[in-house]
């Protein structure tokens, strides 16, 4: 899942939830289980309680021997488990065996209904305890019975419960989050399976968004579809009104050029020469309304390394005294989105140019280079011809601008280039070659790779 996607906001989202829900359920679970220990010792001490006023009443003697407890820990020292009975007067009668080097405290305040009092205190030796006396009246002499229990083992044993609780609901929160993934993942399948949907149609594998999807996003599939046959009426009826406009206006121009061409004088000069130029604007608009229209066919895709194979075999047989150094990439070059023919537009100018302006050397090389905008198509044309500065490439950009009237040529080829780059959201750079000349850098956007088998050729 990656960062910023809708499948790992939602399992952060449950993720954090699911930590606050586990963290809560572990502190509650450790409170209701200390809760359970001591309300279990308190009936304990209790129980021990009435078990020691019993004998006394029974025997009524509060140092008779038959006064006892039998569980093991009141005779353990140190142990935190002590009885003892004594009078008003703090006079001690009788106590357990584990009253050793302490004094048992006395407990201030109200009793309740049953003459009772509890209290947490800790002994001499540090161990935390809970406390219950009770007062019995043997008569005429009242006697306070007290009865401890060690809280310290309660308190150890919600500290291991805690920990063991924590490591249990650590592994089911393991458990859930590894789910959480694997459900987020599941729920967003359709959202992938669009996208991949989306992307067959950009990059040519089919003309709609095929599928079924979910009642959620089924509408978002059937408005892409629409957008699709929207796009495509708006292209083709842009298309025909530049077209119908360029040949409406074909006709006057040729009658005024015609008319211009039979008479003499300023006028017709000046007819001459405006209707020259409406019809290079109009073939000009022409061309590049084609070119838009073209280029904006959903699904095109051409093999860049077939072209420049054919390319460099006509311009050997153009220019035989020029030497076309291909490098062959391999199988993994990404292939050029958009029309083939534009592409050998593209590259064909850019390595006639090369021909002509080398001294018989040319070289070809194709790549994929990695950018902002993902993959690009990055093909290089260099020459060792005379080069040009930094301000002759610029101003070889620029529309029907040549630098040398005696080479052949309409100084059109770049700009045609630059045309077609603009359209395809390209570059065109001219740099230095190492070779000594000019290096032509044309970069691309790319489409997945074909499954045309690439012929061997070089």
């Amino acid at each position: 899942m990656r960062k910023g996607s809708i499948a790992a906001s939602l399992f952060w989202l449950s993720a954090g939830w699911l930590i606050l829900a586990l963290v809560a359920t572990g502190f509650l679970l450790t409170d209701l289980y200390s809760r359970a220990l001591d309300t279990s010792l308190s009936e304990t001490l209790d129980f021990h309680v009435e078990s020691l006023t019993g004998a006394l009443l029974e025997t009524g003697d509060p140092m008779s021997e038959e006064i006892a407890l039998t569980d093991p820990r009141f005779d353990r020292p140190r142990s935190g488990w002590y009885w003892a009975i004594r009078d008003a007067d703090d006079t001690l009668y009788n106590l357990s065996t584990s009253v050793v080097g302490i004094d048992l405290p006395v407990l201030m305040g109200p009793a309740d209904a049953r003459g009772r009092r509890s209290a947490i205190l800790d002994d001499e030796f540090g161990t935390e305890m809970r406390v219950v006396e009770r007062t019995v009246t043997v008569a005429p002499t009242s006697y306070q019975i007290i009865v401890t229990g060690n809280l310290s083992e309660i308190l150890e044993l919600v500290g291991e419960f805690r920990g063991q609780t924590f490591i249990v609901l650590g592994a089911v929160g393991v458990m859930l989050a590894i789910m959480s993934a694997i459900v987020a993942r599941f729920a967003m399948r359709p959202i992938d399976r669009l996208s991949a949907a989306i992307e067959s149609v950009r990059e040519g594998e089919s003309v709609t968004v095929g599928g079924t999807y979910p009642r959620e996003i089924a509408p978002l599939a059937e408005e892409v579809n629409e957008l699709l046959r929207s796009n495509a009426q708006i292209i083709e009826r842009a298309r025909n009104q530049v077209g119908n406009l360029a040949h409406g206006l074909k006709t006057p121009i040729a009658v005024l050029r015609n008319e211009a061409t039979t008479k003499k004088g300023a006028l017709a000069d000046v007819v001459m020469s405006e209707s020259e130029k409406m019809s290079t604007m109009v073939a000009t608009y022409l061309e590049r309304a084609r070119l838009a229209a073209r280029t904006s066919v959903v699904g095109k895709k051409a093999d860049p390394t077939m072209i420049m194979l054919r390319l460099s075999r006509v311009m050997r047989k153009i220019h035989p005294d020029c030497t076309i150094a291909f490098q062959r990439p391999d199988a993994s070059l990404p292939w050029f989105r958009g029309d083939e023919a534009d592409l050998e537009e593209m590259a064909g100018n850019l390595l006639d140019n090369a021909c002509k302006w080398s001294k018989g050397q040319v070289g070809v090389r194709l790549s994929g280079e990695r950018g902002e905008t993902g993959t690009m198509l990055l093909i290089r044309i260099d020459d060792n011809g005379p080069g040009l500065s930094e301000e002759d490439a610029q101003k070889a950009l620029r529309r029907g601008v040549r630098l040398d009237e005696k080479t052949p040529g309409s100084g059109l080829g770049l700009d045609i280039v630059k045309e077609l780059v603009d359209v395809y959201g390209g570059s065109l750079a001219l740099k230095r070659s190492a070779l000594g000349g000019m290096l032509a850098e044309l970069r691309l956007p790319t489409a997945r790779l074909g499954s045309m088998a690439r012929p061997n050729a070089t």
